[in-house]
């Protein structure tokens, strides 16, 4: 297993419970962006850097993802491609997706868009908040805890 970051939009909270993670347990963590991404000195930890253009990180990541990688990201169309793949998409707030889960997403974002389009003020995405933080700690766990205890009763 390994963890992908699509890390130019990734909040520096989640980054830091990753790098905590890769060392404690010794899982490969790498952030992909098209910036310079600084990151600890560390065997398990990596940044990766492409050039810029849209979607190149994602691009990379899709390419490189295994089945059974967990990649983080906000992207919906990256989070399906992944999902295509056999990754396991995670968003930031703690949130996996699946394939009902990302079209219903993509319904609502063209809902969205569309009264956009006709002046309607939508607003933003809420703010991160501690609670998306611990619920994006909480669901990676139970995912490592079980990959854990499925490896150890091979």
């Amino acid at each position: 297993m390994h963890i992908w970051v699509d890390a130019d939009a990734c909040p520096t909270v989640i980054k830091d419970i990753l790098f905590r993670v890769a060392e404690r347990i010794q899982l490969n963590v790498t952030l992909v962006a098209n910036q310079l991404i600084r990151v600890p000195g560390s065997r398990f930890i990596r940044a990766l850097q492409v050039p810029a253009g849209a979607d190149v990180a994602d691009a990379e990541i899709v390419e490189r993802v295994k089945p059974g990688d967990i990649v983080v990201t906000g992207d919906i169309p990256l989070a399906a491609l992944v999902l295509e793949k056999g990754g396991l998409p995670l968003n930031p707030r703690g949130e996996w997706y699946t394939k009902d889960t990302i079209a219903e997403q993509l319904t609502m974002r063209a809902f969205m868009n569309e009264l956009r389009e006709t002046g309607v003020d939508t607003g933003g995405s809420a703010a991160f908040s501690h609670a998306d933080r611990q619920s994006f700690a909480n669901a990676l766990d139970r995912l490592l805890a079980r990959s854990k205890n499925q490896a150890s009763s091979r």
